[in-house]
């Protein structure tokens, strides 16, 4: 077996009827299908809006194109599309994983076609979009859901206005799994609470058409509205149609009209009667009569009342056991339809379950209606569904062996070459020496030191160094041994406040900014402590002048400097105890984020030197070699050109400076054709249903494999049916474990039945003994296992599962080992990169897929890596592939 680090990747106008189209796939064969993927789109322009307007972008042709072309679309760039095509003229947000993606890599391509744009925060990007909609224009606010309650004096208070206005539209993306939030807590009863409509899109069609419904409904009903987003369709990719464009006027509304808009008492009770008389008895007429809810037919023996993403499992279920269910997928879940309900509860003769995520919201409403239907007892912990906890609530045969191996633990960890690593050693060891008891973290990456004992206690945005300051104010004699830390776009965020709290009170201690410029947990979206804006405008935030401002004395030093940490905080510490506050700003640019033409300072291990100490191995680009002399593997970011980090922590000197390597010429060479001649296949002599998941690790090219499915699929005729796609997202940093999903036919959930998948790919060995996996393989299946290893930095090589009990977690399955690294080493790429492209060569001639002419494969491949010298590399590496098999 390989042992390998694998490097991170790092209009016309058309009259909207407030109708959703059904939740099925497009059927027109004369479609042209195109594969569009979230990770594909274009990182933000440096150019302003008017200059952007003349760039071409895949986003810009999706929201000008014309109806009826059919995408793949990931559900938030399906909301983004459908902003603009529905439109929107605004659109705010702070970034939070699983709405992110919304302006990140959707709207911020075409400023010129709506204003958008990031806020500090979630309550500030609120107020900003009520701005617009008093301004007579639509917005939406983009947010998850703990920023949805950051958001919450501004938020229920606007819930009440009752006057014509722009419609405001809040996209609330839930993650009740959780991958990146810090609570589950359920929503829908603050929305119930704010007498506000709520839409829970079931499909990425509904995601897309949802924006330009919710205006409608908005301007009409004089309402607010709440688009809940579930995680699962925000994060998957499905197939969508594209709707009509739609146009809307900005109403005109008069500078004296704007008096009405306030929260005086006398106001916010006439709001509140306005409210309840007029505006919940039109909407509750609405909800019973709207094409949103949907009752699919069935026998009538048994039935299911579900919304959102769940709709998708329930279906999955009812085709895969051949049920005949009769389903109620609610598009509209406040007010909810009581009276469609009813009748449906009522025309089945069996038993209604009721499949929800979040707590019990729809289940109580549903009990208090008399109605009996089964679900989740008082006390369950269940908060997501998926097709096999359907099924087993259903009293189904769901396959679920056990593993006698366990996985390899995979923690999240930072980035190889953060900024964070050496403030995360000094940190750590200032707490072994007594210096400093305890660090209060706040969200974000720095949340990751835990794992470096350099942080202990933390809860959200902003609150490390109030509850530092609470800490403080009891234990006054702790003050100087405690500090707090958050990253610099959190103390823009709510962070400032903890800080002039600190100043106001006169608490004496540390609070440390680790200041990395951008808002990295998320992916790198700017914060007013960035270069520029959304925009690409230089920004004049100034962070050292405004903390100064508040009265704290500030010192700055480099991330990359060890021994100015360790004096900084001597320093910091030291003053702290003589009663001072003061504010440590720890600077290094993300390591995403910096430009390429800053060289990395190229060092390796002199082995004479080398003592073997293993206090250089702090980080996941170097490596203990086969001789236990450290190596620098291709994780190695060269700490984007300061002094390595490894370096700095050598007692002996034994990191020196790196000769100039001579490149070696690859030992073979293939020429990659710069067209691929078509080939035609017979949908029917094609599976009706195709599916295959994908693990492997954070960093092997998972998301591009499944953006090579997709255009496949499309090109071997599955585009006239459904295209469906799921992908780990959240804290899966890099070196975490990743798991992708891929169906095309007859299918309908992002998330794979047991039982239900054609082929498992493994990219990294051990991956195949995480719980679940195997048991969606169907019988006949195949395993595609890659003889990669990736041993995490922090365990030992002898806790790594051997090969004797892989072979025996796999036993009774049709397994094919195939060394993908190997043979991209072998072609001549050093990085080991394009092992993932080794697989999909091999893939496509496993029993499942070889009916797909490699002409097709090699067009869906060119489709996704265009350009000469990628395709070049791709070509040799899928051609070497198809060889081992």
């Amino acid at each position: 077996m390989k042992t390998s680090k694998i490097k991170s990747s790092r209009p016309a106008e058309g009259e909207n009827q407030g109708t959703l189209a059904a939740a099925t796939p497009p059927t027109n064969p004369s479609i042209q299908g195109r594969t569009r993927q979230a990770d594909d789109y274009t990182a933000v322009s440096k150019q302003a809006p008017a200059e952007q307007a003349a760039k071409p972008n895949k986003i810009r042709s999706m929201c000008e194109a014309p109806a009826g072309r059919t995408e793949v679309l990931q559900g938030n760039i399906a909301f983004a599309v459908g902003c603009v095509r529905g439109g929107i003229h605004g659109a705010d947000g702070y970034p939070g994983t699983p709405s992110t993606e919304v302006i990140d890599r959707g709207l911020s391509q075409v400023q010129d076609l709506i204003k958008v744009g990031w806020s500090t925060n979630e309550a500030v990007a609120v107020g900003v979009g009520l701005g617009h909609t008093l301004a007579g224009y639509d917005a939406v606010v983009t947010m998850k859901i703990p920023g949805l309650f950051q958001a919450g004096d501004v938020f229920t208070s606007a819930a009440f206005f009752h006057d014509t206005r722009g419609a405001l539209i809040y996209y609330v993306a839930s993650d009740f799994t959780p991958s990146s939030t810090q609570h589950l807590i359920d929503p829908r009863y603050l929305f119930k609470s704010c007498f506000m409509p709520v839409l829970e899109p079931t499909s990425h069609q509904e995601l897309l058409e949802s924006p330009a419904i919710a205006a409608e409904i908005g301007r009409k009903y004089k309402t607010p509205v709440v688009i809940l987003a579930s995680g699962t369709l925000c994060h998957s990719e499905g197939l969508v149609r594209l709707n009509e464009i739609r146009t809307t006027a900005p109403l005109d509304l008069p500078p004296e009209d704007l008096k009405r808009f306030n929260t005086l008492p006398t106001t916010a009770l006439g709001n509140y009667h306005a409210v309840l008389n007029e505006r919940m008895p039109a909407l509750k007429k609405l909800s019973e009569t709207s094409p949103l809810n949907k009752w699919i037919k069935g026998d009538g023996k048994k039935g299911v009342i579900t919304y959102g993403a769940n709709t998708a499992f329930v279906q999955e279920v009812n085709t895969y056991f051949q049920l005949n269910l009769d389903i109620l997928s609610l598009g509209i879940t406040n007010p909810l339809p009581t009276d469609l309900i009813t009748n449906f509860v009522g025309g089945i003769d069996g038993d209604v379950y009721v499949i929800e995520d979040g707590y019990r919201f729809l289940q109580d409403a549903v009990s208090a209606l008399g109605l009996t239907v089964k679900g989740k007892d008082a006390f369950s912990t269940v908060t997501e569904w998926s097709p096999a906890a359907v099924a087993k609530v259903m009293g189904l045969a769901v396959t679920d062996g056990k593993l006698s191996v366990p996985p390899v633990k995979r923690p999240p960890m930072i980035c190889a070459g953060c900024p964070y690593r050496l403030y995360a050693d000094v940190i750590a060891n200032l707490k072994k020496r007594g210096k400093i008891e305890v660090v209060f973290g706040d969200i974000g990456c720095n949340t990751l030191l835990s794992f470096f004992n350099a942080m202990d206690a933390w809860l959200a945005m902003g609150t490390s160094e109030p509850t530092r300051t609470g800490y403080a104010v009891a234990r006054p004699d702790k003050a100087a041994k405690c500090i707090s830390v958050l990253g610099d776009s959190t103390e823009c965020h709510t962070g400032m406040d903890g800080t002039r709290n600190a100043v106001f009170r006169n608490v004496p201690g540390v609070k440390v900014v680790l200041d990395n410029e951008w808002t990295a947990m998320t992916g790198g979206q700017p914060a007013p402590s960035s270069p520029t804006n959304l925009a690409g405008e230089t920004n004049k935030f100034d962070l050292v002048r405004e903390l100064k401002g508040v009265g704290t004395d500030v010192l700055t030093v480099s991330a990359y400097d060890r021994k100015a940490l360790q004096r900084t905080f001597k320093e910091a510490l030291g003053r702290a105890d003589q009663g001072e506050f003061l504010t440590v700003v720890v600077r290094g640019t993300c390591i995403k984020k910096v430009p390429a033409a800053k060289k990395a300072i190229p060092v390796r291990v002199d082995p004479d030197k080398c003592r073997q100490c293993d206090t250089c191995l702090i980080c996941p680009g170097i490596e203990k070699g086969s001789d236990g002399v450290p190596v620098l593997n291709n994780m190695c970011s060269g700490c984007g050109g300061n002094t390595p980090a490894c370096s700095q922590m050598c007692p002996f000197d034994a990191m020196v400076p790196k000769a100039a390597e001579q490149k070696v010429a690859p030992t073979q060479r293939l020429d990659a054709p710069p067209e691929i001649p078509d080939a035609a296949v017979s949908r029917h002599a094609l599976p009706e249903k195709l599916s295959l998941a994908i693990r492997g690790v954070g960093g092997q090219g998972n998301l591009f494999f499944g953006r090579v499915l997709t255009q496949l699929a499309f090109l071997a005729g599955y585009g006239q049916e459904n295209i469906v796609k799921g992908e780990t997202h959240g804290m899966a940093q890099m070196g975490g474990p990743v798991l992708s999903t891929f169906a095309c036919g007859k299918t309908f959930s992002p998330v794979l039945m047991p039982g239900s998948a054609d082929c498992l790919i493994t990219m990294e060995t051990s991956e195949i003994l995480r719980p679940g996996f195997l048991d969606l393989l169907k019988e006949g299946g195949t395993i595609l296992m890659a003889g990669t290893r990736i041993v995490p930095q922090n365990l030992d090589p002898a806790r790594y599962p051997t090969e004797s009990e892989i072979a025996d977690a796999t036993k009774g399955f049709r397994v094919i080992h195939v060394d993908v690294l190997g043979k991209a080493l072998e072609i001549g790429d050093t990085a080991g990169r394009s092992a993932n492209v080794v697989m999909m060569g091999a893939l496509s001639r496993t029993e499942t897929l070889k009916a797909i002419p490699t002409e097709l494969w090699l067009k869906a491949l060119q489709a996704n890596s265009p350009k000469p010298a990628v395709w070049a590399a791709n070509y040799k590496a899928f051609m070497a592939g198809t060889k081992l098999l």
